[in-house]
């Protein structure tokens, strides 16, 4: 063998064992759950929810890994929340599964009772009334522009939900201009602590606007690709260098705490942005 030949085989097997790590790492990046805790006081908060666990499952879009479903399901067992906040796209509207959907929802629906909101890809399918039915006769609270009011001891809170404002199919109305729309007409009472289930993070100063307290969102998938020191690199809704991703943001009274998400949609990939699961610890004072 000569030398050309000897540097172009190493050279090829470098460039292998490089495809074969990255994508072991790609492979990891979108299938290896990690669960974020976050511990969100109040004042307005009910002593007797004080402890009150939510657990929060955002953008599932149909995701073809099995085994990332059996781990979400796993996690939420050890988790034992109170409520699951199920925060739009369970479905993708390109590969749209209600089977694979309500395979989930059927091991998790012992859980806790589990509360759900639709996102962009729910309105995008002729097949959503089919989705949602099958959703109530699995138990399933969908909150369609209305609200639920939790007891606990001799405390209550509000539990909201809103459509994704794609619902409206209103495509000469602005999102915002629907969202606050829906927040009349959820009808809550402001009075009592509020806890808003709603898609779109992009919109937090529309839920601020309305008073509420606590917002679960998702939608951003976390920037997709997520940049040290940056942060998300890109979201729907928000473009580049998104400013509402992941954690915890806040906005007057308004804390809104925004999941990176499980599955993928248009881009089948995600970078320093593993799938997750949030659960909140709400606590008053």
């Amino acid at each position: 063998m000569t030398k050309k030949n000897s540097r172009t085989r190493r050279i090829l097997v470098l460039l292998a064992a490089a495809a074969v790590l990255c994508g072991v790492y790609l492979h990891y990046e979108n299938t290896a759950l990690v669960t974020t805790c976050h511990t969100v006081s109040a004042e307005r908060l009910p002593p007797a929810f004080d402890g009150f666990r939510i657990a929060q499952v955002s953008d599932l879009h149909n995701t073809g890994s099995a085994r990332l479903v059996q781990r979400l399901v796993t996690e939420l067992r050890q988790q034992a929340p109170d409520i699951i906040a199920l925060t739009g796209d369970l479905i993708d509207a390109r590969r749209t599964d209600i089977d694979a959907a309500i395979r989930f929802i059927e091991q998790i629906r012992d859980i806790a009772p589990v509360y759900y909101v639709t996102g962009n890809h729910e309105a995008s399918v002729s097949a959503y009334p089919t989705l949602a039915n099958r959703l109530e006769e699995n138990g399933v609270v969908i909150l369609d522009n209305r609200t639920q009011v939790l007891t606990r001891g001799s405390g209550s809170v509000s539990l909201i939900g809103v459509h994704d404002p794609h619902m409206a199919h209103e495509s000469f109305v602005p999102d915002a201009e629907i969202m606050a729309a829906q927040l009349r007409i959820a009808g809550y009472d402001r009075t009592l602590y509020s806890i808003l289930l709603s898609h779109r993070p992009e919109l937090l100063h529309i839920y601020a606007a309305g008073g509420i307290d606590l917002v679960l969102s998702g939608h951003a998938h976390g920037g997709q690709i997520r940049l040290p020191l940056v942060g998300g690199l890109v979201a729907p809704d928000q473009g580049l260098f998104p400013a509402y991703t992941a954690g915890l943001y806040r906005e007057g009274g308004t804390t809104m705490a925004v999941s990176r998400g499980i599955g993928n949609s248009i881009l089948p990939f995600r970078i320093n942005n593993r799938p997750e699961l949030v659960v909140l610890t709400l606590a008053a004072g």
